[in-house]
């Protein structure tokens, strides 16, 4: 009987750290800027899933507090957003691309004076509800300037090594905001991402001698941090 009680004892705690563990990181400190340039600090839930305020628009969960009641901001609502290390801005749904929603957000993967914009979907490439992803480090800083409704196209990615994982695929746009962005494909690739990273001419150079690639553009944004940093300290 003792150790019949101690299996159960046992699983209820592991249950109930899982649970504290999930809703951990459903919530994450962070901030956003509306699209008049108000800035609320609190809590974000970055993919709640579920039905958004506005019809084909992404949305984003928001409270100020741990003891507020949250609410829902659609895509429309707002200029950025940032949860931990991650930054996102709205975008428009590119012409050529199959967005879930019209109106939805892209993580600024690099924020140089030509940006670097990940998009991230599930299924038909909606990144909204289930679909944010936090992953790169990196911030747009503060305020909202040069950001706004994007248009362009992106070319889809396998998320993982050798194939598609669940339906999930990236695409990767690059612009000097939203507005401006355009794909980033196989065929532009190492003219528009040499110019990009030009301030590391070791780099730069790396790229034109095709080390790198869409394949493995998240170990080259790594390394160029990396340099970056070390020139900057």
């Amino acid at each position: 009987m003792r150790s019949t009680a101690y299996v159960i004892l046992i699983t209820l705690l592991c249950c109930a750290t899982c649970i504290s563990k999930s809703y951990a990181q459903k919530w994450q400190q962070g901030y956003f800027y509306d699209v008049k340039g108000n800035k609320e600090t609190g809590f974000i839930w970055a993919r709640p899933g579920g039905r958004g305020p506005i019809k084909d628009e992404a949305f984003i969960e928001f409270k100020g507090t741990n003891k507020e009641n949250p609410y829902k901001l659609s895509a429309s609502d707002l200029s950025s957003f940032v949860v931990g290390r991650d930054s996102f801005v709205v975008a428009a749904e590119p012409q050529t691309s199959n967005w879930q929603y019209a109106m939805d957000f892209v993580k600024v993967a690099l924020d140089e004076d030509i940006k670097l914009y990940l998009f991230r979907g599930e299924g038909n490439g909606g990144i909204s509800g289930s679909g944010i992803q936090p992953a790169f480090e990196g911030g747009i800083g503060g305020g909202t300037g040069g950001y706004g409704g994007g248009v362009g196209a992106g070319i889809s990615i396998p998320i993982g090594h050798g194939g598609h994982s669940g339906g999930n695929r990236i695409a990767y746009y690059y612009g000097a905001n939203t507005a401006e962005m355009k794909e980033l494909t196989p065929f532009n690739f190492v003219d528009i991402m040499s110019d990009m990273m030009g301030d590391e001419p070791d780099i730069a150079d790396a790229i034109r001698n095709n080390k790198y690639s869409l394949g493995n553009i998240d170990k080259l944004i790594v390394d160029f941090k990396q340099a970056k940093a070390q020139h900057t300290n």
